[in-house]
């Protein structure tokens, strides 16, 4: 072990002598999120769309794929967007409960794990410069470093660049999302060239966000684009 690891370990366990974590969602002590909150989240099970990765309840793809299949591989997601998860992504997004990510990479890799996706590359979302100096953090970059821990698969960071400062998505529907990120993304790492990649978010609703990134990833020679995500919303927009 590192001496770098070492002191994390040590650091870690003094901040947590002198600050005992308490689950973000219920307050109970002993972790920041503890086993039956996380047993209380809406898991994503089958059936769903081949495509977009929501719930079915026949075929393989939903009506919004089948109607406008969207520009990538495919999105799946650990869990539906509500209840828990949503107060937990809540915390880690907006209320610097940068410790979460630990739990969440974990919960990453265990629907990576049920997917199996063909990837070779994981790769974040990324913020506009304007809005990581606001938050003081890219949420999704944190994610990947959690999720490489559990699965033999490299992270390249900063390959991916959002070029244009977009007005934030909620509240706008499918159509407005995907004018509002259309060529918002940029990539010119030559690295990913010819390289299968694994898209990390946060949170998917249209897949709007996603579909950007891809397009910028395809153009810079990538074959394959898929994405994983915590959480999904479970309706239609």
């Amino acid at each position: 072990m590192s001496l770098h690891s070492r002191w994390n370990i040590v650091r870690n366990t003094v901040l947590d002598l002198i600050f005992p974590p308490h689950c973000v969602v219920c307050g109970h002590d002993g972790a920041w999120l503890c086993p039956d909150c996380i047993a209380s989240f809406h898991y994503v099970q089958p059936s769903i769309c081949g495509t977009c990765g929501r719930s079915l309840s026949h075929g393989d793809l939903c009506t919004n794929c089948s109607r406008h299949p969207l520009e990538i591989d495919g999105i799946r997601a650990a869990t539906y967007f509500e209840g828990s998860i949503r107060q937990t992504i809540h915390h880690f997004k907006y209320k610097g409960t940068q410790v979460l990510a630990p739990y969440l990479g974990k919960l990453l890799a265990q629907a990576w794990h049920s997917t199996s996706l063909p990837v070779s590359t994981i790769v974040p979302v990324p913020l506009h410069p304007q809005r990581l100096r606001q938050r003081g953090y890219n949420q999704s970059a944190l994610l990947p470093r959690e999720l490489s821990k559990h699965l033999d698969l490299p992270v390249i960071e900063n390959c991916l660049s959002r070029v244009r400062h977009t007005r934030p998505q909620v509240g706008l529907g499918a159509a407005e999302r995907r004018v509002n990120v259309q060529g918002a993304f940029q990539c010119s790492d030559q690295r990913l060239e010819g390289r299968s990649i694994l898209l990390i978010d946060d949170v998917c609703t249209t897949g709007a966000t996603l579909e950007a990134c891809a397009h910028a990833l395809y153009k810079q020679g990538s074959h394959v684009v898929w994405a994983l995500v915590l959480a999904r919303e479970h309706h239609d927009y």
